[in-house]
């Protein structure tokens, strides 16, 4: 039996653990180094994993950003400090002395949500509201991951061409607008320097009046969204997730954004299954899957 050494590296966290037969043996997690040195990055990466590596045959990292050739390239560079063009895969290789397979977090979240429907789709999708946002896609049984490692950075689209700048130069992104640091920011008009997401939604839950503006502008965001992939690619069924996604009442509101639309614009949107574990869980699952796949096809 296969152990896999997975790891989830997000905008806040980053977690590892130990995966056999999709079960999780141990896990453990850190937070994100905020320091755009890569020397730090590597750092935290060694002290996490190094209590695992030898009881691993394999490492599997769902990793933000865009995953080209084994190396992380931030599309929005504010979510991972300011981290840019770092070579992961041959990092995390000298390391474990394992081998080592990368992909972004989203589309492996999207695999591991995947798994988990009662029924599969031809056609499903996985977006996730949280430090940013992102999105992955699995069409006919199989992940979407393109050519350059882009597939899912659904955040990116255009929301509002008069919107905030978003951290990937791009005006009115979907991120910018809907994701917990973009709700945290515009929350600090209202509610200080310090104010995060989570402030946001504090007071969104006591009645806030700017505060229900800012989280249901989010949500209606989120539901254009998924309309665009919806008449896009045909989904079936939309599973959200994300701390944001998650949130008490922001699954709702999508709902409730989402009914107002056209029919054709309409899919089966319901709350991630995994939760914080999907990048964890799908990434594992996705590479013994390959794995299993190139080994039946020869």
């Amino acid at each position: 039996m296969n152990t896999c050494l997975a790891i989830d590296i997000g905008g806040t966290k980053i977690a590892a653990a130990l995966i056999e037969s999709g079960q999780i043996l141990q896990i453990e997690q850190c937070e994100t180094p905020s320091s755009n040195n890569p020397q730090d990055m590597t750092l935290v990466l060694r002290e996490l994993i190094d209590p695992y590596k030898e009881r691993a045959d394999f490492v599997a990292v769902a990793s933000t950003g865009i995953i080209r050739k084994g190396v992380l390239t931030a599309l929005n560079p504010d979510n991972l400090g300011g981290l840019n063009q770092y070579c992961l895969e041959d990092i995390l290789s000298q390391i474990c002395q394992k081998p080592v397979k990368v992909i972004n977090d989203a589309q492996a979240a999207a695999w591991a949500e995947y798994n988990t429907l009662k029924s599969k789709a031809n056609a499903m999708g996985f977006i996730t509201v949280s430090t940013g946002v992102g999105a992955g896609f699995v069409v006919n049984n199989s992940l979407l991951i393109g050519q350059h490692g882009i597939a899912g950075h659904a955040g990116h689209s255009l929301a509002d061409p008069n919107g905030p700048i978003c951290g990937c130069g791009r005006q009115g992104c979907v991120e910018s607008i809907a994701s917990g640091t973009a709700i945290g920011k515009a929350g600090q008009v209202f509610f200080g320097s310090e104010c995060t997401g989570k402030t946001v939604f504090e007071q969104y839950e006591n009645g806030h009046v700017d505060a229900i503006t800012i989280v249901e502008r989010a949500a209606k965001t989120i539901a254009n969204l998924i309309a665009d992939l919806k008449i896009t690619l045909d989904l079936e069924v939309v599973c959200l997730g994300g701390s944001v996604g998650l949130a008490p009442g922001f699954l709702r509101l999508v709902h409730h954004y989402l009914s107002l639309l056209p029919p054709a614009y309409q899919v089966e949107v319901i709350p991630a299954h995994s939760r914080a574990n999907s990048g964890l869980l799908g990434v594992a699952s996705w590479i013994e899957h390959t794995f299993n796949k190139r080994i039946s096809s020869q």
